[in-house]
């Protein structure tokens, strides 16, 4: 018995284990912590290992029971054809890169991108695969990027921390029309704000550490598969890969590369705090994007702020794309002051912001980004991305509006 997708978002994630058929009727699918899975017949586990098998288990690098769980939630979340979890969303986007890409590929990507995956733009790069950057807020831009050995497009549906929004719809088209494999990562947004399918994304990244676990306690990863790219056509599929249905290459590439080979395994027990989390998402964003919202219209108003960076601000150069595709504007806010002199005093001042890198957790989390996550960018990539020397990043946490606001009250008084 699986969830009816009539039931809202929410509904199908909290009884997706009980329906999905967790052991003993248990509500929550158990850890399974078993390493080893064997089989009455050697036959049973030669499937496992081909890939001919419906489910199985063979070695819990690739998978347990419960990271299967997990996977489901997430597949059912995101609409698509299926998914697969990893240690960190760092570990899922490395499986993306490194076992679809190949030396001589070409990749283009958002300019405005996590300081992490802009770092592993310059291994690729080690590796034989070119890497062009170009601003994504216009879909001409990836038009002129795109060569004859373009295998992929990249970028992140709400960037972190400019919070920029490409052309998402644009980029699918186009994509579309070339062949071209879209990817999306949607870590700060989640599938409840946006779903990359809509747009014609064929695989969808998620830190799950962020919003889907959503409480700062465990580390995740997931990649999805939306069904909509045609993996036939795909030059990188490895021969051993392609048997039966073309819609389940590219999973079965990125599981066997990513896990088995890489290493990249979320434990069982990550994988049950995660998808507990997940039980909460849509609460959550709620409340994070009405805070974020109503911090970011106050801050604007505010004489010692000069900029505020926010998608459902009317003032947010993609205003019209986070209307047009999200339902609310998630929990990442940035903001700059007029002093940049002023930028470590504030955070300073602030009691109820945890001075701590990190997102999407329950408490407001707040880092000045020159400084610290984007410092060894260095100046001229912080220069393409807009990353100013006074930018202070927040990630709004749940707490009461009226606290926050006078919190940032008192803050900024003094600067």
């Amino acid at each position: 018995m699986t969830t009816p997708q009539n039931h809202s978002f929410t509904t199908q994630i909290v009884h997706a284990d009980r329906l999905g058929g967790a052991e003993q009727g248990a509500i929550h699918k158990p850890i399974h912590t078993s390493v080893q899975y064997g089989y009455e017949k050697v036959e049973d586990l030669i499937a496992v290992f081909q890939g001919t098998a419906k489910g199985g288990f063979n070695y819990a690098r690739q998978g347990t029971p419960t990271t299967a769980a997990l996977e489901a939630k997430i597949t059912q979340m995101e609409r698509g054809y299926g998914s697969i979890v990893f240690s960190t969303g760092m570990a899922g986007i490395c499986a993306v890169f490194l076992t679809l890409l190949k030396a001589g590929d070409h990749l283009v990507a958002s300019q405005f991108v996590f300081g992490n995956t802009n770092s592993v733009f310059g291994t690729l790069a080690d590796l034989g695969i070119e890497v062009t950057t170009v601003d994504v807020t216009d879909a001409a831009n990836v038009a002129a990027a795109l060569r004859p050995n373009t295998r992929m497009v990249f970028v992140e549906t709400i960037a972190n921390p400019g919070t920029q929004i490409p052309d998402l719809e644009g980029i699918g088209a186009l994509c579309q029309q070339r062949g071209v494999l879209y990817v999306v990562d949607n870590t700060v947004a989640s599938p409840y704000l946006f779903r990359a399918a809509t747009v014609g994304a064929g695989l969808v990244v998620n830190s799950l550490t962020k919003s889907i676990g959503g409480q700062g306690d465990a580390l995740g990863g997931a990649i999805t598969d939306t069904g909509l790219y045609d993996w036939s056509g795909y030059p990188n599929i490895f021969a051993a890969y392609r048997k039966g249905d073309a819609k389940g290459w590219g999973l079965q590439q990125l599981r066997k590369k990513g896990l088995r080979d890489m290493g990249g395994t979320l434990s069982s027990h990550a994988a049950h705090q995660l998808a507990l989390g997940a039980e909460t998402l849509s609460l959550r964003m709620d409340r994070t994007s009405a805070t974020a919202l109503a911090l970011a219209q106050w801050l604007e108003e505010h004489p010692a702020v000069s900029r505020v960076l926010y998608p459902m601000l009317p003032s947010h150069p993609q205003h019209a794309f986070a209307r047009k595709h999200l339902k609310a504007g998630s929990w990442l806010l940035s903001f700059e002051l007029r002093n940049p002199d002023q930028c470590l005093a504030v955070c300073n001042r602030l009691q109820l912001p945890i001075k701590a890198t990190g997102l999407a957790d329950t408490r407001t989390l707040i880092i000045p980004v020159a400084h610290t996550i984007f410092w060894e960018a260095g100046p001229a990539v912080r220069a393409t991305m807009g990353i100013a020397d006074s930018m202070i990043r927040l990630s709004v946490g749940l707490e009461e509006v009226e606290d926050l606001l006078a919190d940032f009250e008192q803050a900024l008084a003094g600067a």
